[in-house]
């Protein structure tokens, strides 16, 4: 009798993933910091995630900034910082996605205690943007946990344990907005669990086998565990596509010499702007490549 109730308590505290609601020709943004923007130059996460939702057709945008926070003033150039949020808005009203995924939390927690106030605040505000300007679906994710690599880098146990009140506090915080939670962090390990091999280079930036395990994780946590059973050729086939697609937008938004495009030098170089929207359909092409590629593992099975 004691060893059913055991089994009972222990099937109630286990937390059960929660699916994420993804609709046809969903246009998805990435948001967050370094975690984010890094994955542009492996593709692991949206490889995963194209793969689960073959049959809807979504695409995908990455507006990760690195060293960025909720108040996005790393984004800004050579402006106050408030134009880094303004700058953000200006992406949202160009992209008008139906869905956005957010990470923040690693930079902030840093802050520990002192930082949750002003983090509270400036993801609310983010989040009010987003939804009044695009109307999106939001699921905030919490941040990845630092892993412990040995001497000579840092012990990293202390940030993890400000990670985890972090994790916590956004949380709360999807609550409050009614958006979905991700819980990476728990997901990871929360920063008890040795990977091996490592996913980190520094016990902070993911390597690409590193990303590829947290695509992995996101898809249990997701509910898509079941629809990324795919070969690791096929896979990998889909996945230089999309960093083709990644490289393309990347150079859309964010171009070489914006200084003299948009900038206050402009009218030296400013001609060649009009360059810029001609990696539109580059871009279109390359997702088509993504969906038809995608789509067709499906029919393999």
């Amino acid at each position: 009798m004691k060893f059913k109730l055991f089994l009972l308590f222990t099937f109630l505290i286990i937390p059960v993933a929660k699916a994420i609601e993804f609709k046809s020709n969903d246009r998805v943004v990435l948001l967050g910091n370094t975690f984010i923007e890094r994955d542009v130059n492996f593709g692991h996460i949206e490889t995963f995630l194209s793969i689960a939702l073959a049959d809807k057709k979504v695409t995908f945008r990455n507006l990760g900034w690195s060293g960025d926070t909720v108040h996005c003033h790393a984004r800004s150039y050579f402006g106050p910082p408030k134009e880094g949020f303004d700058r953000l808005s200006k992406h949202i009203d160009f992209i008008k996605p139906t869905m956005v995924i957010i990470c923040y939390g690693s930079v902030a927690a840093f802050e520990g205690d002192e930082g949750i106030d002003g983090f509270e605040e400036g993801y609310e505000k983010l989040i009010d943007m987003i939804k009044s300007r695009a109307g999106s679906r939001i699921a905030l994710m919490s941040p990845p946990p630092c892993e412990n690599l040995g001497p000579p880098l840092p012990n990293m146990n202390y940030q993890n344990v400000r990670l985890s009140k972090y994790s916590k506090i956004i949380k709360d915080i999807a609550v409050r907005k009614k958006c979905d939670y991700i819980d990476l962090f728990s997901a990871l390990g929360a920063g008890k669990t040795k990977m091996i091999p490592p996913v980190t280079l520094n016990g902070v930036h993911f390597t690409s086998q590193g990303y590829r395990k947290v695509a992995s994780v996101m898809m249990e946590v997701m509910g898509f565990e079941n629809k990324v059973d795919v070969s690791n050729s096929e896979r990998e086939k889909l996945r230089q596509i999309i960093l083709k697609k990644n490289r393309l937008f990347f150079n859309r938004w964010r171009p070489q010499n914006e200084t003299y495009l948009h900038g206050f030098r402009k009218h030296e170089q400013g001609n060649n702007a009009k360059e810029i929207p001609m990696f539109d359909p580059l871009i279109k092409e390359k997702e088509r490549e993504i969906h038809n590629l995608a789509h067709s593992f499906g029919k393999d099975k």
